[in-house]
């Protein structure tokens, strides 16, 4: 494996000036990238609520009172509705979040023919389901899961203030199961929750130092949801969102960076400073799990305006309508009528 970061390398790194360390990271982003692609995914709730667990920042937890509607695992047949209709949108990746601590046994069939199913469809699969056994991962990764999401959300000395039902240990150790049966790892955090830039630094360096990266690194900016015990924490300063992003292109150069959570909230001109920091992935459509997330027009307008283009999935065997469909969008997006629709 590759030489390991420390804490004061990547503290280093956070304190470079703002357009040298912009510059380090397009740098780094183009020797393994193309920089005008972006992948694209889309995130469905496939069990909404109630949860057990007691994230201070989340709004499906059984704990706060944020007005949220419970709803049981969904069928499977609705599920693969969805990820049609994301296919159509222009997604190459459909993700598949249930608010759980850890699957039960009864739910792995339908978890199962969830994947095999979005995975005939010629898209790329993905998951968050909490914590899995040995077991539970190998049979999910038998049915084709390409990805696991498990977040570090923070470093490990600041996580106890943010989550106290699960260690920083069972998430390292959910990583591990994922790795061994096979599946890629995606693996991000949090900026917003009342961290330190030592935080930050802390939580990228022990995502850095996996025994493999993790292929795809979500880095969330905290949403806000009245209820939960985050509600009123201060604003995150865009310069500093877009830094984490950057110090994360250069401490793991080949893995894809998502812009995740709380673009809703980020200006088009803070969105384009992330992708010239080095993002190069986003969830796509209006709902990210439960929280608002742009509309597929208003990001297919950005891309237009920034010359991005998606990635479109290698997954189906010689299907490239979704790429053409795609193309003609951006063309169409142009357009005044494109540009209305949006507002």
């Amino acid at each position: 494996m590759a030489n390991r970061w420390t804490l004061a390398q990547a503290q280093a790194l956070f304190d470079k000036p703002f357009l040298e360390l912009m510059f380090e990271a397009q740098q780094v982003h183009r020797q393994h990238f193309d920089p005008r692609q972006v992948q694209v995914s889309t995130l469905l709730s496939i069990k909404t609520g109630a949860c057990p667990e007691d994230c201070k920042y989340c709004p499906q937890s059984a704990r706060y009172k944020t007005g949220l509607e419970s709803e049981r695992l969904m069928e499977v047949e609705a599920v693969l509705a969805s990820a049609r209709k994301a296919k159509a949108a222009g997604s190459s990746r459909f993700c598949m979040g249930a608010a759980w601590k850890n699957p039960h046994e009864r739910d792995m069939p339908y978890l199962e023919q969830m994947v095999q199913g979005v995975k005939a469809l010629g898209m790329e699969t993905c998951m968050t389901l909490g914590t899995l056994e040995q077991t539970q991962a190998q049979r999910l990764a038998e049915a084709g899961l390409d990805f696991y999401n498990h977040n570090l959300d923070t470093s490990p000395e600041f996580y106890g203030s943010v989550i106290t039902t699960r260690t920083y240990q069972e998430r390292l150790d959910t990583l591990d199961k994922v790795r061994d049966a096979g599946i890629k790892v995606c693996s991000g955090g949090i900026v917003g929750l009342g961290e330190t830039v030592t935080d930050r630094a802390g939580l990228l360096v022990q995502l850095a130092n996996l025994p493999v990266p993790p292929e795809s690194v979500p880095i969330n900016m905290l949403v806000k949801v009245k209820g939960t015990p985050m509600a009123d924490n201060a604003d995150v300063e865009p310069f500093d969102f877009i830094r984490t992003i950057a110090v994360a292109r250069i401490m793991m150069p080949s893995s894809h960076v998502r812009l995740s959570a709380g673009r809703e909230q980020m200006s088009e001109q803070t969105q384009a400073m992330c992708f010239m920091a080095g993002a190069n992935s986003i969830f796509y459509g209006c709902k990210l799990l439960t929280t608002p997330n742009p509309e597929e027009d208003k990001d297919l307008i950005l891309f237009r305006k920034l010359g991005l283009n998606p990635e479109h999935t290698t997954t189906a065997s010689g299907d490239n309508a979704q790429q053409h469909q795609l193309q003609a969008q951006l063309a169409e997006a142009d357009t005044p009528q494109f540009y209305n629709a949006a507002v």
